[in-house]
């Protein structure tokens, strides 16, 4: 599953599948401007960490191009650039692709200051394409490093997306189970409903019926008795973030599955990109945790399901700490602990 990013030189747009609408929905969202690209990343139209470091990345593209269209004649582009720059940079906090994209796509520029404005685009939109094309060898690169871990006849548990839908395409925690099935094992898959947005049940869910992979959705409160009862043999999550030290931030509700899974002596697998390990952040409490609407809370889809006037806590992420993550599967490998060392290792 590719097709859920595309750019359309027909269009020269940026054209997204609309996640919010699955899976009983199928509509595509145009982007061509900056305000479309963080409309698109806010409202969760685009969401995983990978996916929205390749929607940046085309992001910058379309910045650029914005400027060309509305820059007034002799004007100085390049600080009006680097404001839409980093209008997309700071569209949300937690998932660190998002400004190594943007970062990325800085550097280029820096490297080439002899560029025009439109050179800058046409180089830029080459970029994207290679960030596009590289993130979807990268996670089947993870798939690659992480399939051993699978058993034949495992039943995998996993929270929120980290599927084709959270990346240009295979995915991240998802991939070493698209793999184990391409080896010939038998791999079932529990999706947890993941409140309040129901990445799992309505994502996860949609991706993996649509491969033909079996798939159960299990609510949230379910995973205790689920791993009590033996059903449970491996778990595999994503991350938005990882710190130095291995913590890493994950969809609310991931550090809860990680203290079962540690009760019940089954194996807990973080799964993502080197570029979702941020060296720059110490530890896990050093992670901004975004704080979304509250009706994603107070309502599904139309309809209200808490009393008007009451609040709601509606944390996106929580945080689980290294100790707890068995391994961290990445397109170079599978770490372990000390991550500390194995992280500053890799990135010499």
């Amino acid at each position: 599953m590719t097709e859920h990013i595309q750019y359309s030189p027909e269009k020269d747009a940026l054209v997204l599948l609309d996640q919010r609408y699955l899976p009983t929905r199928e509509e595509w969202f145009v982007c061509k401007t900056v305000s479309d690209i963080c409309e698109a990343l806010v409202v969760m139209v685009v969401r995983g960490a990978p996916a929205i470091g390749v929607t940046a990345a085309y992001g910058c593209y379309l910045a650029g191009r914005e400027v060309v269209a509305n820059l007034a004649p002799g004007a100085d582009w390049k600080p009006v650039l680097a404001a839409k720059l980093e209008e997309i940079a700071s569209a949300r906090p937690t998932a660190v692709n998002l400004r190594w994209a943007v970062r990325l796509m800085q550097a280029e520029w820096a490297r080439h200051p002899e560029f025009s404005l439109d050179e800058l685009c046409v180089f830029w939109l080459a970029k994207a394409k290679v960030v596009h094309a590289e993130d979807i060898a990268t996670c089947e690169a993870i798939g690659k490093a992480g399939a051993d871990l699978l058993a034949d006849g495992d039943t995998v548990m996993t929270h929120c997306n980290a599927g084709a839908l959270a990346t240009a395409g295979y995915g991240t925690a998802l991939a070493p189970i698209r793999a184990a099935v391409e080896q010939g094992k038998k791999i079932q898959v529990i999706a947890n409903e993941t409140r309040p947005f129901l990445q799992g049940a309505r994502l996860t869910a949609y991706e993996l019926h649509k491969d033909g992979i079996p798939v159960k959705v299990a609510c949230d409160n379910a995973c205790a008795l689920l791993m009590q009862r033996g059903l449970v043999q491996k778990v595999i999550v994503g991350a938005d973030r990882i710190a130095a030290n291995g913590d890493a931030a994950n969809k609310i509700g991931t550090f809860g599955v990680a203290l079962l899974a540690k009760e019940f002596g089954i194996p807990f697998y973080v799964a993502a990109p080197v570029s979702t390990i941020d060296p720059e952040t110490a530890d896990g409490s050093l992670i901004p945790i975004e704080d979304r609407t509250p009706r994603e809370v107070t309502h599904v889809g139309t309809t209200q399901i808490t009393p008007d006037g009451v609040g709601v806590f509606n944390f996106a992420f929580d945080v689980t700490p290294a100790k707890l993550i068995h391994g961290i599967i990445t397109e170079r490998g599978v770490l372990t602990a000390p991550y500390t060392e194995a992280i500053a290792t890799l990135f010499k």
